[in-house]
């Protein structure tokens, strides 16, 4: 028989956790009423071994019930720890999405090996704790946007370098970020994954202990192991779509690198919807961020908008001070095809984030069709 899900708030995952694990009920924590409708809470879960349904946070589409069972979650935090040892969490991630009960997970399961659980703080980190010596190592998980407003801040930053290990993860961590946070002596590690793999399964472009990936011919990435989700909250088509023979086909775009040691590690050049057609050329919306990335040390998105006449445009948001589209334009042009070039220019105090810290591309494009 399957078991009851039990909807609870953020908050009350650290003290429900244990018992889903336990298969006493599938946890579904929500931040509020309309979450819990997309996760069906009155139908059964026929799934088998289902402990958390976790929400996507549709930052490129329709959020997602994402199915992980209880040997995934336990399979990831070991993973880690074998890689890495055990720790002391700090959680300053929401904790119904996918990283910030990852954080949990690892806190609860590293105890019996030596860790004290799990710290919280502030999503700002403005009362980050201290790492606790009588807790032996300390770790944190932080998105790069947490971490670059913690560099504008001696105290956090200086805080923050005391921590054994500083886990990156939800979005691509710029070389400059990384750069500059190692700088500042914070023990940087960049985390690849997803809600559908138990959150981040390779850390520095190496697979955990137990994660296989492949990179077919066309560059896309699928990840296999016992950390991969058990399918999609009654979508039967997109479990179908995404989960084959057991692998976890992403739309993610990869290569093999081999580093001055000799390690292979992943290297992901964007996602397949960062691909666009504008004026009849293909454009590589990632390239365009990177090329943007290194004129600019402020929060900039990169995204395609609907256009009449170019079938996408490109269009570039930036926070703060900046120059006009002109001067944006004519620095990118060595680096871009014409296609290439943002074509529209948002100034914005802040760019817009799903409550998991993502840029939110579909806001940022109803924003853009507004102002053109």
């Amino acid at each position: 028989m399957a078991n009851p899900i039990r909807v609870c708030a953020p908050w009350e995952v650290a003290g429900l956790l244990p018992g889903a694990l336990a298969g006493d009920y599938v946890l579904a924590p929500v931040p509020d009423g309309a979450a819990a409708s997309l996760l069906r809470p009155t139908e059964p879960v026929p799934e088998p071994e289902v402990a958390v349904i976790v929400t996507t946070s549709g930052s490129t589409g329709s959020p997602k019930g994402v199915l992980l069972s209880g040997p995934a979650i336990t399979a990831a935090a070991a993973a880690f720890r074998q890689r890495y040892g055990t720790f002391t969490w700090t959680c300053v991630l929401p904790t119904h999405y996918v990283a910030g009960l990852m954080v949990v997970a690892r806190g609860l399961l590293d105890q019996p090996t030596g860790g004290a659980g799990v710290r919280y703080a502030n999503r700002d980190l403005s009362d980050l704790p201290d790492p606790n010596p009588t807790a032996g190592r300390n770790a944190i998980s932080v998105v790069p946007t947490q971490l670059a407003r913690a560099l504008r801040s001696s105290d956090t930053s200086e805080r923050l370098a005391r921590y054994d290990l500083v886990l990156v993860g939800g979005a691509a961590l710029s070389a400059d970020l990384a750069a500059r946070s190692r700088e500042a002596g914070i023990a940087v590690r960049q985390s690849y994954g997803m809600s559908e793999t138990c959150g981040g399964c390779v850390v520095d472009g190496l697979p955990l202990p137990g994660v296989h990936v492949d990179i077919d011919p066309t560059g896309r990435v699928s990840i296999g192991g016992t950390v991969v989700f058990s399918g999609y909250r009654g979508d039967p088509q997109a479990t179908a779509a995404a989960l084959v023979g057991g692998w976890l086909v992403t739309q993610d775009r990869g290569e093999w690198l081999v580093g001055p040691d000799g390690e292979s590690r992943l290297h992901i050049l964007g996602r397949f919807d960062d691909v666009v057609i504008s004026g009849g050329v293909n454009v590589d919306l990632a390239a365009v961020q990177q090329a943007v990335d290194g004129l600019s040390r402020g929060e900039t998105a990169v995204f395609g908008v609907p256009d009449d006449e170019w079938g996408t445009r490109v269009a570039l948001a930036v926070t703060g001070p900046s120059p006009d589209l002109a001067w944006w334009q004519d620095a990118l042009r060595p680096a871009l095809g014409a296609s290439a070039l943002p074509r529209q220019l948002l100034r914005l105090v802040s760019l817009p984030r799903t409550s998991s810290g993502k840029v939110d591309r579909q806001r940022l494009r109803e924003l853009a069709l507004a102002a053109s």
